[in-house]
């Protein structure tokens, strides 16, 4: 299974656009990662958690899963208490922590806000190439560890 996942993970890092990521219920251990691969996390409130289940059933943690760890949940307090306390987190919590960016009353709520949020970027008509060097270069660990290399992109939009 980690074999499988380090490529899935590698290339929602470099997608060439803007990600978000609508948490409409549990989103446990690889639903937790694939969560955290994306750019913006929208969560339903009245359903749902995001939880690292590994110290619960006994399995470590690859490099990289670390790293992302590390690159996106800010606070070493929040990613004690995800990783070392297994705990299961509520919408509410998860944004306390800055973790998720916002949470909405149902699953239908939840995945509107995340199109809406999408329709917003996409309209801004980013280079998308220059999008993923930049999300590349704020995440130089986990990038690292999943063998993404850095190109040096001159837009002529000045």
């Amino acid at each position: 299974m980690v074999d499988y996942f380090k490529p899935l993970i590698a290339d929602l890092l470099c997608l060439p656009m803007p990600t978000v990521a609508a948490v409409s219920g549990h989103a446990s251990a690889a639903g937790f990662l694939l969560a955290l691969s994306h750019d913006y996390v929208l969560m339903r409130k009245d359903r749902g958690v995001l939880y690292m289940s590994e110290l619960d059933i006994g399995l470590t943690l690859p490099d990289y899963v670390s790293a992302l760890m590390r690159s996106k949940i800010g606070s070493p307090t929040a990613r004690r208490d995800v990783l070392l306390r297994a705990t299961k987190l509520r919408a509410e919590d998860a944004m306390k922590m800055e973790i998720v960016d916002s949470a909405h009353d149902s699953a239908e709520a939840t995945i509107d806000a995340a199109v809406r949020m999408g329709e917003q970027l996409a309209g801004k008509k980013w280079d998308g190439e220059v999008y993923a060097e930049i999300r590349k270069a704020l995440y130089p660990e986990v990038c690292g560890l999943l063998g993404l290399i850095d190109k040096v992109i001159i837009s002529s939009k000045l």
